[in-house]
């Protein structure tokens, strides 16, 4: 797979959009010094190259969906000839269930992120769907109880701290 290149302005567009995916052309325009003409064709090529490949928010769903269960799992398989790890990976990420799909180094091959309205749901996708997949040699499965922190961002209010801090 060729490395896509891009320039300086591209690179800080790429930047501001991941601090805030709401960041309009207008306000990259004012922070890059570029027109906000210039702001839409670079977002424009960036999503049609697919760079750029979606929006997101991120929400703690845990203050507001008490019974949602997420988790991980990880999955041994047997990759398949000429297609490696491929083709049992784009079985796995096409479930509804599945919100994350990784290839791994080390022990398992996929680490596949999970989620569920209960344990047994996710127990069920996990015995019939995901063990039952041509390939699939085992699977350990890690229930999340809390995230702390996603995508670079802090779940929990930051509470100040009381250590003074360290001078020379």
């Amino acid at each position: 797979m060729k490395t896509y290149e891009i320039d300086a302005t591209e690179e800080a567009i790429l930047e501001i959009l991941k601090t805030n995916a709401r960041s309009v052309p207008a306000d990259i325009a004012r922070q890059l010094n570029i027109s906000e003409t210039d702001a839409e064709k670079y977002i424009a090529k960036l999503e049609k190259d697919r760079i750029i490949l979606d929006y997101k928010t991120i929400i703690n769903w845990h203050q507001i969906r008490q019974n949602t269960v997420h988790a991980l799992i990880e999955v041994k398989v047997t990759p398949e000839r000429d297609v490696g790890f491929d083709a049992v990976a784009e079985t796995i990420y096409r479930f509804p269930e599945v919100t994350s799909l990784s290839l791994l180094s080390g022990g398992y091959d996929l680490l596949v992120e999970v989620e569920g309205e209960s344990l047994e749901k996710i127990a069920h996708f996990i015995a019939v769907k995901l063990a039952t997949i041509k390939g699939v040699q085992s699977t350990v499965s890690h229930f999340i109880l809390k995230k702390y922190k996603e995508n670079g961002v802090i779940f929990e209010k930051q509470h100040e701290t009381k250590r003074l801090p360290v001078t020379p």
